[in-house]
């Protein structure tokens, strides 16, 4: 996992984030077609088409592929040129400039720094006191205003192993302050593998989940308690009926705190003896999560009435709710 040091406004530090890299065919289904070309294959909107031109209130122009903030609108002038413009970044970590020699014409690019969206160039002809324009496409990012920003909070991620990926997302799936769920694989060696790759125990994945949750609402100690008590965390490769390496039991920490809070967690379990054997729980630093097939994605609510749903899941999920009930989503 590869992380970058942001400059986050809502909470006035800079912290470490996860760098996101995605293909452009991941990008063009997450975006609009302008942004996408704007912002994946480096177009430029045409002048005047900005659609924050009437923007003047306080708050913070962000990426819009990955919500980092980038420009204050205090930092905002006209320029005259058709384009949203800036006289300095809201921090120097949060951008990064190549040079761009394309079209006959030397440039400064600007890209963001977590993401690496496209966003427009500077030049040296802006206003004191740093004489740059940040000429951006306004396409290329979203405004927040102060009010909005003053509520958010910041959403984590937890990646976790358990058994079967469909147990594991029923069950966070209905837990208040979790906000998605993927099935997916990690902790292997193989590149984009199928489900099928994975099953025969040699790409060394295991089926996981990644968490993404209001930290506001529920920490991340609470996210592994809930994962502690639907699965069992004392068995090497094995829930239930489903044997193998992909089943075994791991947490995939995203940082140092992350791996802390797990270690101690796990600590506290094994001497408060609630199993009869000790935790063989994997802790180990995320390297790369792939999403599995569409079809493995919210299996359990699309399929109530399967046979696997009705041995293995529905049990977890029962269990969750009888002993979580100030978790449920209402």
């Amino acid at each position: 996992m590869t992380t970058v040091p942001i400059y986050d406004a809502g909470q006035n530090r800079v912290v470490n984030v996860e760098k996101i890299e995605k293909s452009d065919a991941e990008w063009k289904k997450l975006l609009t077609k302008k942004q996408y070309e704007i912002t994946t294959r480096k177009g430029t909107e045409a002048p005047g088409t900005c659609p924050f031109s009437e923007v003047h209130e306080p708050g913070i122009f962000q990426c819009v592929r990955c919500q980092t903030d980038l420009f204050r609108s205090s930092s905002k002038f006209e320029s005259g040129t058709g384009w949203p413009s800036y006289y300095e970044p809201i921090s120097p970590l949060n951008i990064v400039e190549h040079p761009d020699r394309s079209f006959g014409m030397v440039r400064t690019e600007v890209l963001c720094a977590r993401c690496g969206s496209h966003l427009g160039h500077v030049f040296d002809d802006g206003p004191p006191t740093t004489g740059k324009r940040y000429c951006m496409n306004g396409f290329a990012l979203k405004f927040v205003s102060e009010g909005e920003l003053n509520q958010s909070t910041p959403l984590e991620v937890a990646t976790l192993a358990g058994g079967c990926f469909w147990c594991v997302e029923a069950v966070f799936r209905e837990v208040n302050g979790i906000e998605k769920v993927i099935s997916g694989y990690t902790g292997g060696t193989t590149v984009n593998p199928t489900y099928q790759q994975v099953c025969t125990c040699e790409t060394g994945h295991a089926e996981a989940v990644q968490v993404t949750f209001d930290a506001a609402r529920i920490s991340y100690r609470e996210i592994l308690e809930i994962f502690f008590s639907v699965h069992d965390p004392t068995t090497p490769n094995r829930q239930g009926p489903d044997t193998g390496t992909q089943y075994r039991s791991a947490i995939f920490y995203h940082n140092k705190q992350q791996k802390a809070i797990a270690e101690k967690l796990i600590g506290e379990l094994d001497k408060a003896h609630l199993w009869q054997k000790p935790i063989v729980t994997q802790i180990a630093p995320l390297d790369k999560f792939y999403p599995a097939e569409e079809y493995h994605q919210e299996y359990f609510s699309r399929n109530l009435e399967q046979g696997y749903c009705q041995v293995v899941i529905s049990p977890k999920v029962n269990k969750f709710r009888a002993h979580w009930a100030k978790r449920l989503k209402k």
